[in-house]
């Protein structure tokens, strides 16, 4: 078993899940966070964390075979996140829209430059 990231993080990517993750499996594209289901211990720590609700056993039924597919294809593309950041500027409004993965870039997170 794993932990999967789906749908309602898109467009919400808050990331108080990141800080409690024992083994930094969370990765960070441009508008979503994945986890990588070959480096998740099924602890599911993250789940309570996760305000937009997005985080599922692949076990449970909204984490599809999809779901899976997604955390681990974009998990190999896009840079590890360990720590928490500010959630997009619009989460509050998105979190809850169904019908967002449209909207799923491929793109990994920008490096912001302090």
């Amino acid at each position: 078993m794993t932990y999967v990231v789906t749908e309602n993080c898109i467009k919400c990517k808050y990331t108080d899940c990141v800080e409690v993750c024992p083994v930094d499996c969370f990765y960070e594209g441009e508008n979503m966070l994945v986890i990588h289901p070959d480096e998740c211990i099924d602890c599911g720590v993250c789940v309570p964390e996760c305000p937009a609700e997005a985080i599922f056993a692949d076990t449970e039924p909204q984490a599809t075979p999809h779901w899976l597919e997604i955390n681990r294809l974009y998990a190999d593309l896009w840079p590890n996140i360990t720590a928490k950041k500010a959630p997009l500027p619009d989460a509050d409004k998105e979190n809850g829209r169904k019908g967002k993965e449209t909207d799923l870039s491929p793109q990994p997170a920008s490096e912001e430059i302090t």
